[in-house]
């Protein structure tokens, strides 16, 4: 009897073995399937944005830019991010020229490859939110003159911000990518990350960025953060990041094989330290494997060598500094960005207080948490940046506080993921109430008002959108467009006998 229970329970015990190994052989070919599944990654080009603003300052002028553009649009990149971010403001500010002049002729010299520009939700360029018919006319007017993908984020990752340049986008024919402001804290679970994935495709959106503007983001983080994006959204997914802790070629390496479409890339000599990982070396990484981007080395190495150039003369003037070209691991041990790090040497060194360097790169945390965690990136970075600078400096936390930080803390830039330290926000603006709502909710309509103040200056339509993110800053560079135009210079009039000196 005990024979008998013994072969039928070894009869049972193979015929569980049978099922396991058929189970494993059902298993096999998925699994192949999933590798088969690997495709070509494609390449974002940011020698034209991203990777002189992060190098340079944004000093690149548009003579520099345009004899090499018949070479960029051959090379078949997915985009070249050539406009948005600080590009703006620069123009206008420093170099004397017209942003939309520069799209324009950006536009005309690439014939076969997408243009891409930053775009800071209800901020657009600038840092203090506008109203929907400024937003919505700056997104009309960006894709007329030549944008095809606008990437569009949020400092504090409220989604209500980004709503209406996604739909002015959408309207204009235009190509929308929400990009998620990527930072690390108790909040920011990868469950958070594919809920902010599943609600930005609900919106409408054509793809997602992940913004790794500090560099935080790991190579096995990487993997994680992309497979579970992919698990939440059939968007496309591109990464954008920094070098400036070090790991970013590694970072595109890991989220490439789990699953990202899209890497930004800048050619190597306005690459690494606090730009982005170099285009050439990533089409050399992933040659010969399922992610070869089929982009040609040699026709790279031809762009390369023009920029070369132009990269010696910035280092041997000092325009780009060798401080933002190495690893600076403070990044990842304070999540402090490169731009950033640098605004805050700048900061102490103006007030006299280098010393305290130290002193503010561990405050920022302390400040980031009373105000709610807020990923650091423009303008929340500049917010949380001055305030720990001022917090060291005046040897009492929030003895002075910026009209900026309050305007965070009253809600004016929108819903942080966690809530302000409460002692902190009563500290900083005392009984007034904070707002709730959509920032932009409470702003009435600006453009006919702004079409009014600088009618007298007004030379095309896009002019009022220049005065509406930087009012004095335009008003400057109009009064020098009209010296350039009529060779007269109107600063050195003598308006009372109206006259000029010859």
């Amino acid at each position: 009897m005990a024979k008998k229970k013994k072969n039928k329970e070894n009869k049972e015990n193979k015929e569980v073995v049978q099922i396991e190994v058929t189970e494993q052989k059902d298993k096999a070919p998925k699994k192949e399937a999933k590798s088969s599944e690997a495709k070509p990654v494609k390449i974002n080009e940011t020698i034209l944005r991203d990777a002189h603003q992060s190098l340079i300052a944004t000093r690149m002028t548009t003579e520099q830019m345009l004899p090499i553009v018949d070479k960029l649009d051959a090379i078949g990149y997915n985009a070249v991010e050539c406009w948005g971010g600080a590009t703006f403001d620069a123009c206008l500010r420093f170099l004397k020229e017209d942003p939309w002049v520069r799209l324009r002729k950006l536009r005309e010299g690439f014939k076969n490859t997408k243009l891409q520009m930053l775009f800071r939700g209800q901020n657009i360029l600038g840092y203090n939110h506008y109203a929907d018919d400024v937003v919505e006319y700056f997104v009309q007017k960006s894709i007329a003159n030549g944008i095809d993908i606008i990437r569009i984020f949020d400092c504090l990752n409220d989604i209500r911000n980004l709503e209406t340049a996604v739909k002015a986008a959408k309207k204009e024919k235009g190509e929308a990518q929400i990009a998620l402001s990527y930072t690390l804290g108790d909040a920011y679970t990868l469950d958070y990350w594919k809920k902010m994935a599943k609600d930005i495709e609900n919106m409408g959106a054509d793809s997602l960025c992940i913004k790794d503007m500090a560099g935080l983001l790991t190579p096995y983080k990487a993997t994680e953060l992309v497979t579970a994006l992919k698990s939440a959204t059939d968007l496309p997914i591109d990464l954008h990041t920094h070098y400036t802790s070090g790991v970013a070629s590694m970072t595109y390496m890991k989220a490439v094989e789990a699953g990202c479409d899209i890497i930004d890339c800048a050619m190597s000599p306005f690459a690494l330290g606090t730009s982005q990982p170099a285009t050439e070396v990533m089409v050399e990484a992933f040659k010969g494997t399922p992610y070869d981007s089929g982009l040609d080395i040699d026709k790279l190495s031809e762009i390369a060598e023009y920029f070369r150039p132009l990269r010696e003369e910035c280092l041997e003037s000092g325009l780009m500094s060798t401080k933002v070209l190495g690893v600076n691991i403070k990044t990842l041990l304070y999540q402090v960005p490169g731009g950033m790090l640098s605004n805050l040497v700048s900061q102490l060194k103006d007030m006299g207080q280098d010393d305290k360097f130290e002193e503010v790169l561990e405050e920022v945390p302390r400040v980031r948490k009373d105000f709610g965690e807020p990923p650091l990136v423009t303008p929340s970075s500049q917010i949380v940046g001055t305030q720990a600078v001022l917090n060291v400096v005046m040897g009492e936390r929030y003895k002075m506080v910026t009209k900026e930080s309050k305007k965070l803390l009253m809600g004016e830039f929108g819903q942080t993921v966690k809530p302000f330290d409460k002692e902190v926000q009563k500290k900083c603006i005392g009984d007034e109430k904070p707002i709730t709502c959509r920032p932009a909710d409470l702003i009435e309509p600006q453009l006919a008002k702004l079409e009014e103040e600088m009618k007298e200056y007004k030379q095309q339509d896009e002019d009022v959108l220049s005065y509406a993110l930087f009012p004095q800053v335009a008003m400057d560079f109009f009064k020098y467009r009209e010296a350039q135009q009529t060779k007269v210079d109107p600063s050195v009039a003598d308006t009372e006998n109206q006259s000029y000196p010859a």
